[in-house]
């Protein structure tokens, strides 16, 4: 979540018992696709993990996962899931280079605000190693707004999302699929998967 927009945080600030806790399976389909490009016990980033639920199953299949959330509540229940320290980290704080085989980003960029959002997929392209695999999901749309909890969203396109990944030449492959699902509001909810290789 971008640091500049406090209505997002003070929500999770408020929410993060009942959003951590919340029956959600982790995203199994998903994550074996992703992981399937990363090394056995690769080093992989999650960002925005909410209650941890996506980096207990990358732990228990034997990853190196380093988990971490922008909202400090959210990281304290996290932490109380997976039993390791959980680092507070905004994405525009992501500052690191080549230390990642995978990063993991499921349904948190899409609190990143439509200008900034290409800056950050600059950052974790540049903290991926070659060849690393990068994933993140957005709720689709036309517009940016915010949902009924007052959270900012992205809402992108599938072409906004293209482009936010900048020149094809640094990517091996991108693909970006679609389908339905839901969100903590409980509404029918259109999703955008995307599934990315850095050049190797």
């Amino acid at each position: 979540m971008d640091d500049r927009d406090a209505r997002t945080l003070d929500f999770y600030a408020v929410e993060a018992q009942a959003y951590a806790g919340r029956p959600r399976d982790a995203e199994h389909l998903r994550i074996d696709r992703f992981v399937a490009h990363a090394p056995a016990g690769g080093r992989i980033l999650e960002l925005g993990c909410g209650g941890g639920q996506d980096s207990a199953e990358m732990l228990a299949r034997g990853f190196d996962v380093v988990p971490t959330d922008g909202s400090p509540e959210l990281a304290a229940e996290a932490e109380k899931r997976l039993g390791q320290p959980v680092r507070v980290l905004l994405f525009e704080d992501l500052a690191e280079i080549e230390a990642y085989d995978g990063i993991w980003a499921h349904a948190c960029l899409l609190h990143a605000p439509r200008a900034a959002l290409p800056g950050i997929i600059d950052r974790i392209h540049a903290a991926l190693k070659p060849g690393g695999v990068f994933y993140a999901s957005f709720k689709a749309g036309e517009t940016e707004g915010r949902d009924g909890f007052g959270r900012y969203f992205n809402y992108l396109s599938g072409s906004d999302l293209v482009s936010a990944f900048g020149s094809p030449s640094r990517w091996q492959s991108l693909t970006i699929d679609e389908d339905m699902g839901g969100g903590y509001d409980q509404k029918p909810t259109r999703w955008l998967h995307a599934l990315a290789l850095k050049e190797a």
